[in-house]
Protein backbone atom coordinates (compact mmCIF):
# COMPACT_ATOMS: atom_id res chain seq x y z
CA UNK A 1 0.00 0.00 0.00
CA UNK A 2 2.79 2.16 0.91
CA UNK A 3 4.35 1.85 -1.87
CA UNK A 4 1.20 2.60 -4.40
CA UNK A 5 0.33 5.92 -2.58
CA UNK A 6 4.45 6.45 -2.96
CA UNK A 7 4.35 5.89 -6.94
CA UNK A 8 0.72 7.90 -6.93
CA UNK A 9 2.77 11.07 -4.85
CA UNK A 10 5.77 10.80 -7.27
CA UNK A 11 3.60 10.89 -10.47
CA UNK A 12 1.74 14.14 -8.97
CA UNK A 13 4.69 15.78 -8.79
CA UNK A 14 6.30 14.82 -12.34
CA UNK A 15 2.88 15.60 -14.06
CA UNK A 16 3.44 19.21 -12.32
CA UNK A 17 7.44 19.37 -13.13
CA UNK A 18 6.57 18.41 -16.79
CA UNK A 19 3.63 20.84 -17.32
CA UNK A 20 5.66 23.65 -16.32
CA UNK A 21 8.44 22.50 -18.64
CA UNK A 22 6.01 22.69 -21.68
CA UNK A 23 4.90 25.96 -20.18
CA UNK A 24 8.33 27.33 -20.31
CA UNK A 25 8.74 26.34 -23.89
CA UNK A 26 5.69 28.49 -24.66
CA UNK A 27 6.62 31.32 -22.66
CA UNK A 28 9.66 31.56 -24.26
CA UNK A 29 8.62 31.04 -27.85
CA UNK A 30 6.23 34.26 -27.06
CA UNK A 31 9.20 35.97 -25.41
CA UNK A 32 10.95 35.85 -28.78
CA UNK A 33 7.77 37.12 -30.91
CA UNK A 34 5.43 39.09 -29.43
CA UNK A 35 7.04 42.20 -30.29
CA UNK A 36 6.47 41.49 -33.65
CA UNK A 37 2.91 42.97 -33.96
CA UNK A 38 3.77 45.95 -32.88
CA UNK A 39 4.86 48.38 -35.86
CA UNK A 40 0.99 47.12 -37.24
CA UNK A 41 -0.88 47.75 -34.00
CA UNK A 42 0.20 51.17 -33.60
CA UNK A 43 -1.25 52.17 -36.64
CA UNK A 44 -4.74 51.82 -35.13
CA UNK A 45 -3.84 53.91 -32.10
CA UNK A 46 -5.93 57.05 -33.15
CA UNK A 47 -8.98 58.48 -32.16
CA UNK A 48 -7.83 56.66 -28.60
CA UNK A 49 -10.34 55.72 -26.02
CA UNK A 50 -10.93 57.44 -22.57
CA UNK A 51 -8.98 55.07 -19.85
CA UNK A 52 -9.64 55.46 -16.06
CA UNK A 53 -6.65 54.11 -14.09
CA UNK A 54 -8.04 52.71 -11.00
CA UNK A 55 -5.40 53.28 -7.62
CA UNK A 56 -7.13 51.46 -4.75
CA UNK A 57 -4.90 52.40 -1.40
CA UNK A 58 -5.84 51.33 1.94
CA UNK A 59 -2.83 53.16 4.52
CA UNK A 60 -0.45 53.30 1.78
CA UNK A 61 1.93 56.55 2.54
CA UNK A 62 4.95 54.98 2.20
CA UNK A 63 4.52 54.06 -1.46
CA UNK A 64 1.65 56.27 -2.85
CA UNK A 65 4.13 59.25 -3.78
CA UNK A 66 6.15 56.87 -5.94
CA UNK A 67 2.95 55.55 -7.45
CA UNK A 68 1.52 58.86 -8.67
CA UNK A 69 5.26 60.02 -9.49
CA UNK A 70 4.92 57.58 -12.02
CA UNK A 71 1.11 58.27 -12.98
CA UNK A 72 2.18 61.76 -13.82
CA UNK A 73 4.72 60.15 -16.23
CA UNK A 74 1.89 58.06 -18.33
CA UNK A 75 2.44 58.04 -22.16
CA UNK A 76 -1.32 58.82 -22.73
CA UNK A 77 -3.12 61.69 -24.22
CA UNK A 78 -3.77 63.49 -20.84
CA UNK A 79 -7.52 64.98 -22.23
CA UNK A 80 -8.09 61.05 -22.55
CA UNK A 81 -6.85 60.09 -19.40
CA UNK A 82 -8.06 59.97 -15.59
CA UNK A 83 -5.79 58.38 -12.67
CA UNK A 84 -8.55 57.71 -9.45
CA UNK A 85 -6.35 57.20 -6.18
CA UNK A 86 -9.47 55.63 -4.42
CA UNK A 87 -8.98 56.32 -0.59
CA UNK A 88 -9.99 52.84 0.85
CA UNK A 89 -10.35 54.15 4.95
CA UNK A 90 -7.18 55.39 5.37
CA UNK A 91 -5.77 55.94 8.45
CA UNK A 92 -2.40 57.58 7.58
CA UNK A 93 -1.14 60.19 5.37
CA UNK A 94 -2.41 58.62 1.99
CA UNK A 95 -5.27 61.09 1.47
CA UNK A 96 -2.77 63.96 2.02
CA UNK A 97 -0.09 63.06 0.01
CA UNK A 98 -2.33 62.07 -3.01
CA UNK A 99 -4.19 64.81 -2.97
CA UNK A 100 -0.89 67.04 -3.60
CA UNK A 101 -0.75 65.13 -6.72
CA UNK A 102 -4.28 65.99 -7.74
CA UNK A 103 -3.37 69.55 -7.46
CA UNK A 104 -0.68 69.42 -9.45
CA UNK A 105 -2.05 67.38 -11.92
CA UNK A 106 -5.64 67.66 -13.43
CA UNK A 107 -6.01 64.27 -14.56
CA UNK A 108 -5.09 62.71 -11.34
CA UNK A 109 -7.83 62.87 -8.47
CA UNK A 110 -8.47 61.11 -5.21
CA UNK A 111 -12.18 59.61 -3.76
CA UNK A 112 -12.74 58.60 -0.56
CA UNK A 113 -15.04 55.56 -0.11
CA UNK A 114 -18.06 55.64 1.35
CA UNK A 115 -19.30 53.63 4.37
CA UNK A 116 -20.93 51.31 2.23
CA UNK A 117 -17.55 50.61 0.61
CA UNK A 118 -15.24 51.26 2.91
CA UNK A 119 -13.13 48.69 4.86
CA UNK A 120 -14.17 45.63 3.10
CA UNK A 121 -11.37 44.96 0.46
CA UNK A 122 -10.09 45.70 -2.65
CA UNK A 123 -13.07 44.53 -4.28
CA UNK A 124 -15.05 46.58 -2.31
CA UNK A 125 -12.63 49.90 -3.63
CA UNK A 126 -12.57 48.92 -7.06
CA UNK A 127 -16.28 48.81 -7.25
CA UNK A 128 -16.37 52.22 -6.21
CA UNK A 129 -14.03 53.66 -7.78
CA UNK A 130 -15.84 52.14 -10.81
CA UNK A 131 -18.77 54.25 -9.47
CA UNK A 132 -16.53 57.73 -10.04
CA UNK A 133 -14.76 56.82 -13.29
CA UNK A 134 -15.78 57.58 -16.59
CA UNK A 135 -13.50 55.75 -19.01
CA UNK A 136 -14.54 53.88 -22.17
CA UNK A 137 -11.05 51.39 -20.89
CA UNK A 138 -10.32 50.79 -17.13
CA UNK A 139 -7.07 49.85 -15.94
CA UNK A 140 -5.99 48.79 -12.10
CA UNK A 141 -2.84 49.13 -10.18
CA UNK A 142 -2.05 48.59 -6.84
CA UNK A 143 -0.65 51.40 -5.01
CA UNK A 144 2.80 50.15 -4.50
CA UNK A 145 3.14 49.72 -8.72
CA UNK A 146 5.39 52.38 -10.92
CA UNK A 147 4.25 51.36 -14.45
CA UNK A 148 6.77 52.27 -17.15
CA UNK A 149 6.11 55.12 -19.20
CA UNK A 150 3.90 53.52 -22.05
CA UNK A 151 2.38 50.72 -19.85
CA UNK A 152 -0.85 52.08 -19.73
CA UNK A 153 -0.19 52.84 -23.66
CA UNK A 154 0.65 48.93 -24.44
CA UNK A 155 -2.80 47.61 -22.31
CA UNK A 156 -4.43 49.77 -24.69
CA UNK A 157 -3.30 48.85 -27.37
CA UNK A 158 -3.91 45.50 -26.97
CA UNK A 159 -7.53 45.43 -26.64
CA UNK A 160 -7.75 48.14 -29.62
CA UNK A 161 -5.81 45.55 -31.99
CA UNK A 162 -7.77 42.35 -30.51
CA UNK A 163 -11.35 42.32 -30.46
CA UNK A 164 -11.95 39.46 -28.99
CA UNK A 165 -9.81 40.52 -25.90
CA UNK A 166 -11.90 41.15 -22.66
CA UNK A 167 -8.96 42.36 -20.48
CA UNK A 168 -4.95 42.86 -21.57
CA UNK A 169 -2.69 41.59 -18.83
CA UNK A 170 1.21 42.87 -18.81
CA UNK A 171 3.95 41.63 -16.95
CA UNK A 172 5.62 43.20 -13.97
CA UNK A 173 9.12 43.00 -12.42
CA UNK A 174 10.37 43.62 -8.52
CA UNK A 175 11.70 47.26 -7.56
CA UNK A 176 13.53 45.65 -4.18
CA UNK A 177 14.80 42.45 -5.65
CA UNK A 178 17.81 42.63 -4.17
CA UNK A 179 17.34 44.06 -0.84
CA UNK A 180 16.93 40.67 1.24
CA UNK A 181 17.11 37.07 0.68
CA UNK A 182 13.70 36.92 0.54
CA UNK A 183 12.81 39.32 -2.16
CA UNK A 184 15.84 37.71 -4.19
CA UNK A 185 13.51 34.16 -3.97
CA UNK A 186 10.25 36.26 -4.93
CA UNK A 187 11.72 37.76 -7.70
CA UNK A 188 12.57 34.57 -9.04
CA UNK A 189 9.62 33.10 -8.35
CA UNK A 190 7.72 36.44 -10.52
CA UNK A 191 9.73 35.71 -13.36
CA UNK A 192 9.47 31.62 -13.75
CA UNK A 193 6.42 30.82 -12.37
CA UNK A 194 3.94 34.39 -13.17
CA UNK A 195 5.25 35.89 -15.61
CA UNK A 196 6.53 32.53 -17.78
CA UNK A 197 3.60 30.57 -16.63
CA UNK A 198 1.58 33.31 -18.17
CA UNK A 199 3.01 33.22 -21.51
CA UNK A 200 3.50 29.71 -21.69
CA UNK A 201 -0.65 29.21 -21.04
CA UNK A 202 -1.36 32.11 -23.46
CA UNK A 203 0.77 30.48 -26.18
CA UNK A 204 -0.04 27.20 -25.89
CA UNK A 205 -3.82 27.74 -25.29
CA UNK A 206 -4.67 31.04 -25.62
CA UNK A 207 -5.47 31.28 -22.08
CA UNK A 208 -4.26 34.40 -19.19
CA UNK A 209 -4.95 35.20 -15.73
CA UNK A 210 -5.90 38.55 -14.68
CA UNK A 211 -3.72 39.56 -11.74
CA UNK A 212 -4.11 42.10 -9.45
CA UNK A 213 -2.03 44.79 -11.07
CA UNK A 214 -1.25 45.96 -14.27
CA UNK A 215 -4.73 44.95 -16.51
CA UNK A 216 -6.94 46.69 -18.72
CA UNK A 217 -10.87 45.61 -19.18
CA UNK A 218 -13.57 47.04 -21.39
CA UNK A 219 -15.52 48.98 -19.01
CA UNK A 220 -18.68 47.17 -20.82
CA UNK A 221 -17.50 44.03 -19.21
CA UNK A 222 -17.35 44.91 -15.85
CA UNK A 223 -20.75 46.67 -15.73
CA UNK A 224 -22.25 43.60 -17.41
CA UNK A 225 -21.05 41.56 -14.64
CA UNK A 226 -21.83 43.89 -12.03
CA UNK A 227 -18.21 44.90 -10.94
CA UNK A 228 -15.79 42.56 -8.66
CA UNK A 229 -16.72 39.83 -6.28
CA UNK A 230 -16.64 41.42 -2.74
CA UNK A 231 -16.52 37.53 -1.44
CA UNK A 232 -13.19 36.70 -3.20
CA UNK A 233 -9.88 37.30 -1.85
CA UNK A 234 -8.46 36.45 -5.13
CA UNK A 235 -10.63 38.42 -6.94
CA UNK A 236 -8.22 38.39 -10.17
CA UNK A 237 -9.17 35.15 -10.70
CA UNK A 238 -12.44 35.11 -9.54
CA UNK A 239 -13.05 37.78 -12.39
CA UNK A 240 -10.52 35.76 -14.86
CA UNK A 241 -13.64 33.14 -14.77
CA UNK A 242 -16.45 35.51 -15.11
CA UNK A 243 -14.99 37.25 -18.19
CA UNK A 244 -14.19 33.68 -20.23
CA UNK A 245 -17.93 32.86 -19.71
CA UNK A 246 -19.16 36.03 -21.49
CA UNK A 247 -17.09 35.09 -24.36
CA UNK A 248 -13.98 36.64 -24.47
CA UNK A 249 -10.50 35.89 -24.23
CA UNK A 250 -7.55 37.49 -21.85
CA UNK A 251 -4.22 38.07 -24.07
CA UNK A 252 -0.86 37.94 -22.46
CA UNK A 253 0.91 40.80 -23.57
CA UNK A 254 4.24 41.59 -21.58
CA UNK A 255 5.57 45.21 -23.47
CA UNK A 256 3.32 46.38 -21.07
CA UNK A 257 5.61 46.44 -17.60
CA UNK A 258 4.96 47.54 -14.50
CA UNK A 259 7.71 47.48 -11.38
CA UNK A 260 5.77 46.54 -7.86
CA UNK A 261 7.23 46.23 -4.05
CA UNK A 262 7.11 42.17 -2.91
CA UNK A 263 7.24 41.51 0.83
CA UNK A 264 11.08 41.81 2.53
CA UNK A 265 9.78 39.98 5.84
CA UNK A 266 8.86 36.41 5.98
CA UNK A 267 5.76 37.66 8.14
CA UNK A 268 4.38 39.64 5.73
CA UNK A 269 5.04 37.32 2.57
CA UNK A 270 3.14 34.97 4.82
CA UNK A 271 0.18 36.96 5.32
CA UNK A 272 0.23 37.67 1.44
CA UNK A 273 0.83 34.37 0.07
CA UNK A 274 -2.15 33.06 2.75
CA UNK A 275 -4.63 35.48 0.99
CA UNK A 276 -3.77 34.26 -2.28
CA UNK A 277 -3.75 30.64 -1.69
CA UNK A 278 -6.97 30.80 0.04
CA UNK A 279 -8.41 33.03 -2.43
CA UNK A 280 -7.37 30.66 -5.42
CA UNK A 281 -8.75 27.73 -2.98
CA UNK A 282 -12.31 29.73 -3.05
CA UNK A 283 -12.31 30.25 -6.62
CA UNK A 284 -11.48 26.31 -7.17
CA UNK A 285 -14.33 25.55 -4.50
CA UNK A 286 -16.88 27.61 -6.19
CA UNK A 287 -16.89 26.92 -9.54
CA UNK A 288 -16.09 23.38 -9.47
CA UNK A 289 -19.63 22.36 -8.94
CA UNK A 290 -19.85 24.65 -12.23
CA UNK A 291 -17.78 22.85 -14.32
CA UNK A 292 -20.00 21.04 -16.47
CA UNK A 293 -22.32 24.26 -16.49
CA UNK A 294 -19.75 26.25 -18.03
CA UNK A 295 -19.90 27.51 -21.53
CA UNK A 296 -16.37 28.08 -22.45
CA UNK A 297 -14.50 24.58 -22.06
CA UNK A 298 -11.42 26.35 -22.16
CA UNK A 299 -11.30 27.67 -18.82
CA UNK A 300 -12.37 24.53 -17.45
CA UNK A 301 -9.28 23.25 -18.02
CA UNK A 302 -7.81 26.53 -16.17
CA UNK A 303 -9.55 25.54 -13.02
CA UNK A 304 -8.58 21.99 -13.22
CA UNK A 305 -5.33 23.09 -13.33
CA UNK A 306 -5.94 25.76 -10.00
CA UNK A 307 -7.01 22.33 -8.63
CA UNK A 308 -4.51 20.37 -9.44
CA UNK A 309 -1.86 22.81 -8.20
CA UNK A 310 -3.79 24.15 -4.72
CA UNK A 311 -4.79 20.64 -4.30
CA UNK A 312 -3.33 17.55 -5.92
CA UNK A 313 0.47 18.45 -6.26
CA UNK A 314 0.65 19.85 -2.90
CA UNK A 315 -1.10 16.47 -1.77
CA UNK A 316 1.45 14.69 -3.63
CA UNK A 317 4.55 16.31 -2.07
CA UNK A 318 3.32 16.03 1.28
CA UNK A 319 2.27 12.37 0.91
CA UNK A 320 5.84 11.66 -0.55
CA UNK A 321 7.10 13.12 2.28
CA UNK A 322 5.61 11.92 5.03
CA UNK A 323 6.04 8.17 3.49
CA UNK A 324 9.77 8.78 3.28
CA UNK A 325 10.07 10.29 7.04
CA UNK A 326 7.92 7.30 8.67
CA UNK A 327 9.45 5.00 6.85
CA UNK A 328 12.89 6.19 8.07
CA UNK A 329 11.74 5.16 11.68
CA UNK A 330 9.05 2.69 11.19
CA UNK A 331 8.55 -0.68 8.55
CA UNK A 332 5.66 0.66 6.37
CA UNK A 333 6.67 -1.70 3.88
CA UNK A 334 8.08 0.78 1.66
CA UNK A 335 10.56 0.22 -0.55
CA UNK A 336 12.42 3.42 -2.04
CA UNK A 337 14.41 1.68 -4.71
CA UNK A 338 17.28 3.39 -7.14
CA UNK A 339 14.46 4.12 -9.66
CA UNK A 340 13.21 6.32 -7.31
CA UNK A 341 16.29 8.11 -6.01
CA UNK A 342 16.90 8.82 -9.63
CA UNK A 343 13.49 10.00 -10.18
CA UNK A 344 14.30 12.83 -7.01
CA UNK A 345 17.31 13.85 -8.45
CA UNK A 346 16.09 14.60 -12.05
CA UNK A 347 13.22 16.43 -10.29
CA UNK A 348 15.71 18.53 -8.34
CA UNK A 349 17.82 18.86 -11.94
CA UNK A 350 14.39 19.81 -14.05
CA UNK A 351 13.56 22.53 -11.62
CA UNK A 352 16.80 24.16 -11.41
CA UNK A 353 17.26 24.08 -15.40
CA UNK A 354 13.75 24.84 -15.84
CA UNK A 355 14.06 28.60 -14.02
CA UNK A 356 17.56 29.17 -14.94
CA UNK A 357 16.98 29.23 -18.44
CA UNK A 358 13.80 31.17 -17.58
CA UNK A 359 15.53 33.69 -15.85
CA UNK A 360 17.80 33.87 -18.96
CA UNK A 361 15.16 36.43 -20.52
CA UNK A 362 15.93 39.00 -18.08
CA UNK A 363 19.77 39.16 -18.86
CA UNK A 364 20.12 41.15 -15.58
CA UNK A 365 18.95 38.02 -13.43
CA UNK A 366 20.68 35.87 -15.54
CA UNK A 367 23.79 35.46 -12.89
CA UNK A 368 26.15 32.88 -10.66
CA UNK A 369 24.50 34.40 -7.60
CA UNK A 370 20.37 33.79 -8.94
CA UNK A 371 22.17 30.25 -9.94
CA UNK A 372 23.19 29.10 -6.31
CA UNK A 373 19.69 31.01 -5.06
CA UNK A 374 17.35 28.95 -7.20
CA UNK A 375 19.35 25.68 -5.79
CA UNK A 376 18.37 27.23 -1.88
CA UNK A 377 14.97 28.07 -3.54
CA UNK A 378 14.00 24.32 -3.98
CA UNK A 379 15.02 23.27 -0.04
CA UNK A 380 13.45 26.78 1.34
CA UNK A 381 11.19 28.66 -0.53
CA UNK A 382 9.63 26.04 -2.60
CA UNK A 383 8.82 23.30 0.59
CA UNK A 384 7.81 26.54 2.39
CA UNK A 385 4.82 27.07 -0.17
CA UNK A 386 3.75 23.35 1.19
CA UNK A 387 2.96 24.47 5.01
CA UNK A 388 1.41 27.68 3.49
CA UNK A 389 -1.10 25.84 1.40
CA UNK A 390 -2.05 23.49 4.24
CA UNK A 391 -2.88 26.15 6.60
CA UNK A 392 -4.69 27.90 4.04
CA UNK A 393 -6.87 25.10 2.88
CA UNK A 394 -7.36 24.56 6.92
CA UNK A 395 -8.45 28.55 7.06
CA UNK A 396 -10.91 28.36 4.19
CA UNK A 397 -12.49 24.87 5.38
CA UNK A 398 -12.69 26.67 8.64
CA UNK A 399 -14.64 29.40 7.10
CA UNK A 400 -17.31 27.34 5.02
CA UNK A 401 -18.10 25.37 7.95
CA UNK A 402 -18.41 27.77 10.13
CA UNK A 403 -20.08 30.58 7.79
CA UNK A 404 -17.36 33.16 9.05
CA UNK A 405 -16.29 36.28 6.69
CA UNK A 406 -13.66 37.02 4.65
CA UNK A 407 -11.19 39.55 5.79
CA UNK A 408 -9.18 41.43 3.53
CA UNK A 409 -4.85 40.90 4.24
CA UNK A 410 -3.25 44.54 2.99
CA UNK A 411 0.36 43.86 2.57
CA UNK A 412 2.35 46.09 4.42
CA UNK A 413 4.77 48.43 2.93
CA UNK A 414 8.54 48.81 3.26
CA UNK A 415 10.55 52.81 2.88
Amino acid sequence: MANMLFVFSLIMIWTMLLYHMFLMQGGFWHFMTYRKPIPEWQKKMVNLPKVSVLIPAHNEEVVVAATLRAMSRINYPKDRLEVILINDNSSDRTGEIAQSFADDFPFIKVVKTTPEYAGKGKSSALNYGLTQSSGEILVVYDADNTPEKDGVYYLVMGLLNDPDAGAIVGKFRVTNAYETLLTRLINIETICFQWMAQAGRWKWFRIATIPGTNFSIRRSIIDELGGWDEKALAEDTELTIRVYELGWHIRFFPAAITWEQEPQTLKVWWKQRTRWARGNQYVVLKFMGQLFELKRKKIVFDIFYFFFTYFLFFFGVILSNSLFVLNLFFDIGLEVGNMTMVLWILAFLLFVTEVFVTLSIERSEFNLQNFFTVILMYFTYSQLWIVLVIYSLYLEMKRVLFNQDVKWYKTDRFG
